[in-house]
């Protein structure tokens, strides 16, 4: 029986191999059309979300979180009207690094009031944006006047938030430390539901958040993150064929084998309601996303938790929209279902000078520009780093970053003197050179591929032991096209070097052998020092070579893999291979 059993395994692990590495044919952009996984159990979906959310973490560099240091808040310029008040508003959410914008407040005494959270979208004056198609005072005016303490605040580089622009983050440098929009608006509005948290008229289990276009992907990041988020509303934004077109909304490895309606779900069991529009990328929405969702909200017993509702309109956060949202909140958050109660009244528009909180003044002592700011990004990212004492943790970091996996089966098949390697469901490829000989096994590795590897000096040190050498991705035979020219191609792909750390790690399983060494040349070997560091088994390791000292232009050069400087670079892998191999 034992016998048989063993024959069967082997069998359903031979012969699977694609014809062409997946990862080559199918790169997927903003713009792909994209499905919701099926989760058949609430357990394989608990075990999903975990992962997503350290995913979204490390892409926005909040793996570790930073310290949340004092929000000095500056509240002033009270706008007073019958029945609500506007104030400007500045908070330092990193040390010398301000975020401006609004409070409205009910004019009331009461304590224990709900909170709504609400950024704004990519709209010409950001939060105080108001037209027939989207009105952020409309919004936060009408939220008050029914019972909330609204907080409207910038996105980078608009109105009063000014101490970097709003696209950047595509250098290499920005992205080895995850530095970027997407990046700071995460923070931002993880420290904005602090800020309201701290009011004393605000019931801090009470907070809701909505925003519409970028400010709905702003808003499903961050309930992905931050489970004080009880209510939500994205409008116009969880989509299966658009992701987002702005670099706010596309950090590198952000979705990476994910996309908005996994992260969307991850509001779930938390009351959600989907609004979309029948003339922009959320057009699918009753019949796609929604039933996606749905499922996902079954799982947990809480179906009703989840609504959708469409209108008839281009992108939009119109009072249509407005109004849904409205009724949504009134019956989840104020026991509510009184629709009439809920119809949007007109406002009255303030002077933006008004409004704006920098107007008329400067950013408080201290405020740093923007390559302080990036200084800070990275001081904050080597201090948590250095308060790391945990490997297990460590390696953890390193394991999200890289998007990589310990395989659990590695199918094959023969062609020639080679064996194809590929994860089962996976669709990579990776070609393994079988060398004869008896002793302790070895993987070589060489930047040029297995041709190369096996006419190295490294090769010829090893002689007469068995192993294998293999062409990583895109190395020696395993060169291929790969269409990379889309501008956010880091945040759907791997780059290169996390693949090729990838296929050394699955061709270390294959092997199954806990006395491997790995024999790596060049760069090689700073791929096989990453993949050491995550393996979970013993592993003599060739050190990388002295050029390689872990600065940004080495790892740029070497093994360019974004947010592995935030989570420790160079001393991670030291630190990793020192403690455990």
């Amino acid at each position: 029986m034992k016998s048989l059993l063993a024959i069967l395994v082997a069998a359903s692990l031979y012969g699977q191999a694609p014809a062409e590495d997946r990862r080559n044919t199918y790169t997927p952009n903003t713009d792909s059309h994209f499905a919701m996984p099926e989760y058949k159990t609430l357990e394989q979906w608990e075990a999903r979300k975990k992962q997503l959310r350290l995913q979204v973490l490390a892409a926005a560099g909040l793996l570790p979180m930073p310290d949340k240091t004092p929000l000095n808040p500056q509240v002033f310029g009270k706008i007073t009207q019958s029945d609500y008040t506007i104030e400007k508003v500045l908070i330092e959410t990193l040390p010398g690094y301000w975020l401006g914008g609004n409070l409205y407040r009910p004019v009331t005494n009461r304590r224990g009031l709900p909170a709504v959270a609400t950024p704004h979208g990519h709209w010409v004056y950001g939060r105080l944006e108001h037209t027939h198609e989207g009105s952020i005072p409309a919004r936060c005016i009408n939220l008050a006047r029914q019972g909330y303490v609204v907080f409207a605040w910038d996105m980078v580089g608009w109105n009063d938030t000014v101490q970097t622009p709003h696209p950047f983050g595509a250098t290499p440098e920005e992205q080895l430390w995850s530095f970027g929009p997407l990046q700071l608006q995460l923070w931002n509005s993880i420290r904005a539901i602090d800020f309201l948290q701290s009011l004393p008229e605000v019931d801090p289990k009470r907070i809701a958040m909505t925003g519409a276009s970028g400010g709905g992907t702003q808003t499903f990041l961050a309930y992905a993150v931050d489970d004080r988020i009880q209510w939500a509303a994205p409008v116009n934004m969880i989509s299966g064929i658009m992701q987002g077109g702005s670099p706010c909304e596309n950090a590198p490895s952000l979705r990476v084998d994910a996309n908005n309606i996994e992260i969307g779900a991850m509001m779930a069991p938390r009351p959600l309601l989907m609004v979309s529009a029948t003339g922009d990328w959320t057009r699918n929405t009753p019949k796609e996303e929604f039933p996606a969702l749905r499922h996902i909200y079954e799982l947990y017993g809480k179906p009703e938790n989840v609504e959708t509702i469409q209108i008839d309109a281009e992108h939009n956060y119109n009072q249509q929209s407005r109004e849904a949202v409205y009724r949504f909140f009134g019956k989840h958050v104020l026991g509510n279902t009184d629709a009439a109660a809920f119809s949007e009244r007109a406002i009255r528009l303030e002077r933006l000078q008004d409004m704006l909180a920098l107007h008329g003044r400067t950013l408080p002592p201290g405020a740093l520009d923007f390559d302080g700011v990036f200084k800070l990004w990275k001081s904050i990212a080597q201090r948590k780093f250095e308060q790391t004492t945990d490997l297990n943790v460590l390696r953890e970091r390193l394991r999200v970053v890289l998007a990589v996996e310990w395989p659990q089966e590695v199918a094959h098949q023969s062609e020639g003197d080679r064996r194809i390697l590929t994860r089962p469901g996976k669709g990579d490829r990776v070609a393994a050179v079988r060398i004869a000989g008896s002793g302790r096994p070895v993987l070589l590795v060489h930047p040029d591929g297995a041709a190369a590897a096996l006419k190295s000096p490294d090769a010829a040190s090893v002689t007469g032991r068995p192993g294998f050498a293999i062409d990583a991705f895109q190395t020696g035979a395993a060169v291929a096209p790969r269409d990379r020219s889309h501008k956010f191609f880091l945040t759907f792909n791997r780059s290169d070097d996390a693949n090729r750390v990838q296929d050394i790690l699955t061709a270390l399983k294959f092997m199954n052998s806990p006395d491997t060494e790995l024999v790596c040349s060049g760069k090689a070997a700073v791929w096989c020092a990453a993949a050491a560091a995550v393996a979970p088994m013993p592993l003599k390791l060739k050190t990388p070579p002295a050029s390689f000292a872990g600065s940004d232009a080495d790892f740029t050069r070497d093994l360019f893999v974004p947010g592995i400087q935030r989570i420790g670079g160079g001393a991670a892998l030291r630190r990793l291979l020192a403690g455990s191999r």
